[in-house]
C-alpha cells in the first residue's frame, strides 16, 4: 500500500477520534475481554490441533453483534457496513485488507449462542461486571413488557387455525419447504390499546384505541437506583404480562419493593411475592363497575412517578436501535432482544460513567 495512504488513513482515524468516536467510548467503558471466558467455553472453541481454517475472533464477533442491536442490522446488511466503516473495523480490531467475517458468519455465530445458550450466560456475567463496578442493584426493580413487531404473515384460515393448535411450518407446508422457511409459527397477533387519551367537547374521554400488532413481546425488569435491565423474558405478542412476574423479578436487589402496572396484578402473583418476601408496588385495579376510590387513584399515581422509568428503557431501544424482529422463531427473536438489552445496558454503563466523571 502506498505509505502516502497509510498516513492519510491513520490521519482519517485521528479525526474521528478528536470529534468523539462513540465506538472507542464504548470499547474504554466495557471490558468485551471479560467475555472471553465464557464465549471460548460456550462455543466450543478448539486448540487449533486438527487443521482447518482458524474462527474468527469470539469477542470480536461478540461486539459485531452488539453493533448490529444497536442499528438493527440485518445479517446481509452488516457484512456490508463491517466492510464500508472505517471506525467499525477499529472497533472490531480489523484492519484494511483483513478478511471480515460474512453475513453466514454472523448468523452462524449469533445462532450457536443461542442453541448453547451462551449469551444468556454472557448477560449475566455482565451482570456481575457491573456489581464489581458498584453498581449493585438496590432500592427496589420495575417490571413492565413492551410489544416487539415482526413481519406480518399473510395465512388463511386453516393455516392460523394449525398454527394455533401448535403445528409446525413444515407440519402445515409439507409439500412447500420455501414457504415453510419463511414462516414464522411462534409470532403471535395482539391488540395494543393505549396512546394519548382524548377528549370529546364536553370533556368526556374519547375510547381508546386499538391497534393489531403481529410479533413478540420484551419482559424486563430494571433495578430502581442505576436503570440497568436485570431479568427478561420473550414471549409472542399474545402472551398475558402478569404470568411472566416470576421470570424477570430477581430476589437479588437489596430492596424488597416491586412496581409494575395493573396487568401484573393477580392474587397468584401477590402471594408468590409475599412468599419471596417481597413487598408489591402493583397498582391496583378499578373495581369493577364502580368508580376508583381517590385514595386508590393517589396510590397509583405516586407508583406511576417511579415505574414510569421503565418505559425510558423501551423508548431508547425503540427510538435508538429501531427494534424490529427480521429473524423467524421464538429463540431467534430471544437471541435478539438479549443483544439490544446488553446493548442497552451498555450505553447505560456509559451514562453512569460520564455522569461520575463530570461529577
Amino acid at each position: 500500500m502506498d505509505p502516502k495512504s497509510l498516513f492519510s488513513l491513520s490521519d482519517h482515524l485521528e479525526a474521528l477520534s478528536k470529534e468523539g468516536d462513540p465506538l472507542e467510548v464504548l470499547q474504554e467503558t466495557v471490558d468485551f475481554e471479560y467475555f472471553r471466558a465464557w464465549l471460548v467455553e460456550g462455543l466450543g472453541y478448539g486448540d487449533g490441533a486438527k487443521g482447518g481454517r482458524p474462527p474468527f475472533d469470539p469477542v470480536m464477533m461478540f461486539k459485531a453483534l452488539i453493533l448490529q442491536a444497536q442499528h438493527n442490522l440485518s445479517d446481509a446488511r452488516m457484512e456490508f457496513m463491517i466492510r464500508d466503516r472505517l471506525s467499525w473495523l477499529r472497533f472490531l480490531g480489523l484492519s484494511l485488507g483483513d478478511r471480515t467475517p460474512d453475513e453466514n458468519t454472523i448468523r452462524h455465530f449469533r445462532n450457536r449462542l443461542t442453541e448453547t445458550g451462551t449469551l444468556k450466560r454472557v448477560m449475566k456475567a455482565f451482570d456481575w461486571q457491573l456489581q464489581k463496578k458498584g453498581y449493585i442493584p438496590m432500592s427496589g426493580q420495575l417490571v413492565d413488557a413492551s410489544l416487539v413487531p415482526a413481519p406480518r404473515q399473510r395465512n388463511t384460515e386453516g393455516e392460523r387455525e394449525a398454527i394455533k393448535s401448535g403445528k409446525s411450518a413444515r407440519d402445515i407446508w409439507p409439500n412447500e419447504p420455501n414457504k415453510a422457511a419463511q414462516k414464522d409459527t411462534d409470532a403471535r397477533w395482539t391488540l395494543k390499546i393505549g396512546g394519548k387519551v382524548r377528549y370529546r367537547a364536553d370533556g368526556t374521554p374519547l375510547p381508546m384505541i386499538a391497534l393489531p400488532v403481529f410479533g413478540y413481546k420484551s419482559h424486563i425488569s430494571i433495578d430502581r437506583r442505576f436503570g440497568f435491565i436485570r431479568g427478561m423474558a420473550v414471549t409472542s405478542a399474545s402472551a398475558a404480562d402478569g404470568r411472566l412476574l416470576r421470570q424477570v423479578v430477581s430476589t437479588d436487589n437489596t430492596s424488597s419493593e416491586v412496581w409494575a402496572d395493573s396487568a401484573y396484578r393477580s392474587r397468584r402473583n401477590e402471594k408468590w411475592l409475599s412468599d419471596q418476601m417481597l413487598t408489591s408496588r402493583i397498582h391496583r385495579r378499578k373495581p369493577m363497575g364502580k368508580p376508583m376510590s381517590k385514595a386508590t387513584s393517589r396510590a397509583n399515581a405516586a407508583k406511576s412517578s417511579i415505574r414510569a422509568h421503565v418505559e425510558h428503557v423501551f423508548a431508547h431501544q425503540k427510538n435508538r436501535f429501531n427494534l424490529f424482529i427480521r429473524t423467524i422463531g421464538l429463540a431467534r427473536a430471544e437471541a435478539k432482544l438479549t443483544l439490544c438489552n446488553l446493548a442497552y445496558n451498555f450505553n447505560r454503563l456509559i451514562f453512569h460513567e460520564r455522569r461520575e466523571c463530570r461529577g
